[in-house]
């Protein structure tokens, strides 16, 4: 998860590669679920709260954060049936990636091509066996690296793997329409995916039953069923 957000936040936000953010903006707008399921090979919501506690409680001191919501995320982990969203509470919280991990795992512009780089040529003859790749270091949650991230730098892909697996779609607020993060009125008669006025993205719901991300305009949640407007 650690590597994949300093992939996102290198090619789409890189001011945060050294400036604070919120815990909100990561879980709803640098990395939400919904777009970074595939990249992050995780099955769940659930799974991802989890993972994104883990990040967010110090875990191997990949984020700079608060040491009150640090003491309160690993207590919470270390309960017998932990709140995947206790992370939520802490949505005003700032952190920021730590300059130093990002040095340990030497990540940079070329990080995409290091890995192909280390992996065995295609054309190897059949006779003889290629080497697997060396691990990467372990990131919280997924102890080591996962085979979904080897096999796509070896396999050819349609999606590349920086790439979002569903693409935001703007949306056209109608006359007299606020924003939900805000409540400043949206503007009428263009599509827009953030608010003017906050940044929030508004093209992104929350199911009120599981907290499940949604799309403007469904009816009912995939996750629980729950109609998407009820209390």
């Amino acid at each position: 998860m650690f590597r994949h957000l300093v992939r996102t936040v290198r090619s789409r936000y890189p001011q945060y590669l050294n400036e604070p953010f919120d815990v909100s903006e990561l879980h709803q707008t640098v990395l939400p679920y919904r777009h970074n399921r595939r990249e992050l090979g995780i099955d769940s919501n659930e799974d991802y709260e989890i993972t994104l506690t883990e990040l967010l409680s110090g875990a191997r001191d990949y984020l700079v954060i608060d040491d009150r919501m640090r003491d309160a995320l690993r207590a919470e982990l270390a309960s017998n049936n932990p709140d995947p969203s206790a992370f939520k509470q802490f949505a005003n919280a700032s952190v920021s990636i730590s300059a130093s991990a990002l040095q340990t795992l030497e990540i940079g512009p070329d990080d995409e091509a290091r890995p192909r780089a280390s992996m065995p040529s295609m054309s190897v003859s059949k006779d003889r066996p290629s080497r697997p790749a060396p691990e990467a270091p372990p990131t919280p949650g997924r102890p080591s690296a996962p085979a979904q991230e080897l096999t796509a730098s070896v396999v050819p892909s349609a999606t590349p793997v920086s790439q979002p697996a569903i693409a935001q779609r703007p949306v056209v607020p109608q006359s007299g329409e606020r924003c939900k993060s805000c409540n400043e009125v949206l503007p009428v008669g263009r599509p827009i995916t953030f608010c003017p006025h906050c940044g929030q993205n508004i093209t992104t719901l929350y199911c009120p039953a599981c907290g499940s991300e949604l799309e403007v305009g469904w009816k009912f949640c995939p996750i629980c069923g729950r109609p998407a407007d009820s209390g």
